[in-house]
């Protein structure tokens, strides 16, 4: 089993590839070696890969706001891929980013061991390892022989994603919350990942529901 490995896992790994190349083992594993497209801020999406001060951020979340005549602004939450490290920062709507684009190749979920993840090439049945935390929240969303994506620089795994949309099923639903702000109509459910998510208040213990994952927001009951 060929074996993939970053994150804090990878560790020994990288720093063989850095003195392979005759670099110090104090640079960033994710260096930029190449430059990405300009884009504007108002196109930077979750789930990108950005250039900032020399090293690579993924885009965990982008939110327009205005600020009257400050202008519009989009408030990013960021993640370093080599240290994990999360920041906050804004970008004006018109202002030019350097987005890096990576290869995306697709895999099939297998299980787990401990902290790494077991993956197959869908076509060739290679099976390689990733860190759990390549995928982040997301990773409470993972069922055996989910298609998932990986992606790459340079050869090295930086993110991993679930599909946008997954089922689940209701394991737990409690009755509807009244006065609650963003619908008192909705109500706590349990899935069987062990994540609590609202939904309307016809969702029953046993139901099949579409949840967005992003955002853990519920999107629809299944048929």
């Amino acid at each position: 089993m060929q074996r993939v490995v970053g994150g804090a896992v990878g560790r020994w790994w990288a720093r063989l590839r850095l003195d392979s190349v005759s670099v110090s083992p104090s640079s960033p594993r994710f260096l930029i070696q190449r430059r990405g497209a300009k884009v504007l801020g108002s196109e930077v999406r979750p789930g990108n890969m950005v250039s900032r001060k020399g090293r690579i951020f993924q885009v965990l979340k982008a939110q327009h706001t205005q600020h009257g005549r400050g202008g519009a602004t989009i408030q990013v939450e960021l993640r370093d891929v080599d240290t994990a490290h999360k920041l906050t920062e804004r970008f004006r709507t018109d202002e030019p980013i350097e987005r890096v684009f990576v290869e995306e190749k697709t895999f099939m979920y297998l299980y787990s061991e401990g902290d790494l993840l077991v993956l197959t090439d869908p076509e060739t049945y290679e099976q390689v390892e990733v860190p759990k935390d390549l995928f982040g929240k997301a990773a409470v969303y993972l069922k055996e022989d989910m298609t998932v994506r990986v992606h790459y620089f340079d050869g090295r795994p930086l993110s991993a994603t679930v599909p946008y949309r997954v089922t689940c099923t209701v394991v737990e639903a409690q009755a509807p919350m009244k006065g609650l702000s963003v619908n008192p109509q909705y109500k706590k459910v349990l899935l069987d990942n062990g994540l609590t998510v609202l939904a309307p208040p016809f969702i029953v213990a046993g139901d099949k529901i579409v949840v967005n994952t992003d955002d853990d927001s519920y999107f629809t009951r299944e048929k």
